[in-house]
């Protein structure tokens, strides 16, 4: 078996992809609560009668997490959108760019005015990361190589054996101390490019208590990943 898909039975019925992973040694079932897509991956060597049992068995738990996830939502022009962990109140937009002013996001009327925020997100976001980034560095007394940003759904950031560093540019949706505690994380890889203590180590030198942010992104981030920007119909 390559890839295909099974279907359990509820309402709605929920469809969930299965995989054959060379390296697994496990049945693992992921629920992506901000897609809504639901794997199951199982070593080559499984039967797939026993992934099928395997997947039933925890039926009412794939049930329970795919209903606690936020549902998508769009911004719109009257209601608010978080930037920087501040619901802002949004405004139409004169001409064809949105802007951030004075705590209010103006964003073009129309079915582009989605794509036109995007961009100014992902210009703050490239801001404020390589701002905080940089900060952290020169506490390392290291240098990173180049900033990308990307629209992840399993990773807020990541780092190359390279130095260069990956983030989720939804980042910035987030309160400003849960986007400096993925900033002073990447930047720690710099040092570490594991999760040993030592690396912990590095990251709380960076950013002291950096475990409540930590804690807002497993709780909460999955609510900035419902936020859905493509042009409207």
């Amino acid at each position: 078996m390559g890839r295909k898909t099974h279907i359990l039975d509820g309402d709605p019925p929920i469809e969930v992809a299965l995989k054959r992973n060379p390296r697994a040694r496990r049945f693992t079932l992921r629920v992506s609560r901000s897609g809504g897509t639901v794997s199951l991956s199982m070593p080559p060597f499984a039967r797939e009668a026993e992934a099928l049992s395997f997947l039933h068995d925890l039926a009412v738990w794939v049930s329970k997490h795919l209903s606690d996830a936020p549902g998508p939502r769009r911004p719109e022009i009257g209601g608010s959108f978080p930037v920087q962990g501040v619901e802002r109140q949004v405004q139409a937009a004169h001409g064809r760019a949105a802007r951030f002013r004075d705590g209010v996001l103006f964003m073009p009327e129309g079915p582009r005015g989605p794509v036109a925020l995007t961009s100014l997100l992902k210009r703050m976001a490239r801001e404020e990361l390589a701002a905080r980034c940089a900060v952290h560095a020169r506490a390392l007394g290291r240098s990173h190589g180049k900033i990308t940003l990307r629209d992840t759904r399993s990773r807020w950031g990541s780092c190359s054996s390279r130095g260069d560093l990956m983030f989720c540019w939804r980042l910035i949706m987030a309160p400003t101390e849960v986007l400096d505690y993925v900033a002073a994380h990447e930047v720690a890889h710099l040092a570490h490019m594991d999760h040993s203590p030592a690396f912990w180590a590095t990251c709380a030198r960076l950013c002291p208590g950096y475990a409540a942010p930590r804690g807002w992104l497993k709780a909460q981030g999955s609510e900035l990943l419902a936020w859905r920007f493509d042009s409207l119909p």
